[in-house]
């Protein structure tokens, strides 16, 4: 009879020492998921400061694609190509925008991030090479216009750029070497290193002055948006 208290002792420490090892592994598993994660973060905002960078392009400006530097209002705009709610935003607001930058009433900065995949690297070096042949505008318009219903399908690659290139009026051969030897590759990178470090989450993101518009209310409204512009200053 004294043996079976003895037991029962020698199990319930064998199991206690089974959930001090559970345990142990839990916490060596959640530290190795934090180290991933830090790791992930440094690497994701390093920047590459040799990058060759488009004409248009300004590191102050966060690498962005900018149009009427030093002017207000500055309209930030935080876009993926291959991102079909950009793809939506540029419908309803693109014109317009567009019209307010060929009239030089506005600052917009383009930042053309790549996190849904290559193609969007290569959508986003190609507009950069359409930057420096001053087609960026509707070069930009036409990705929209051409965007797959389905991601990386392989619908953009150097062939059918260059051809969407054509159609705007991009056709030297440096514009074909740029988007053939992915010359702004490293650019894009840096661009999606700023948009982390800016904590840029999402696409389309889009900033009024540093101010980030309500994404319920004013991006997909015309009306509002255009009553956001001139609340930072925009003289219509």
């Amino acid at each position: 009879m004294a043996k079976t208290p003895k037991a029962k002792k020698s199990a319930s420490h064998d199991l206690n020492g089974g959930d001090n090892f559970t345990r142990w592994l839990v916490a060596g598993m959640v530290g190795l998921v934090l180290i991933v994660a830090v790791a992930f973060s440094l690497f994701s905002n390093r920047t590459d400061t040799a990058a060759t960078l488009p004409s248009t392009v300004k590191q102050s400006d966060g690498y962005g694609i900018s149009f009427n530097s030093g002017i207000k209002p500055i309209v930030d705009i935080w876009e993926d190509f291959q991102c079909p709610v950009c793809k939506n935003f540029e419908s309803v607001i693109g014109d317009y925008l567009n019209q307010l930058i060929v009239e030089k009433k506005v600052n917009v900065i383009f930042h053309t991030l790549s996190f849904i995949g290559d193609e969007s690297i290569l959508a986003a070096n190609a507009a950069a090479c359409a930057s420096d042949e001053d087609k960026f505008l509707p070069f930009h318009a036409l990705l929209y216009q051409t965007q797959s219903a389905k991601e990386n399908t392989g619908l953009w690659n150097a062939n059918t750029l260059l051809e969407l290139g054509k159609q705007v009026g991009a056709t030297s051969e440096k514009f074909t070497s740029c988007v053939n030897k992915g010359t702004y590759a490293a650019w894009v990178s840096n661009v999606a290193s700023d948009g982390a470090k800016k904590n840029v989450n999402s696409t389309p993101t889009v900033f009024i002055n540093g101010v980030e518009i309500d994404r319920k209310t004013q991006y997909f409204d015309l009306a509002a948006f255009k009553a956001a512009l001139v609340a930072g200053g925009l003289k219509e």
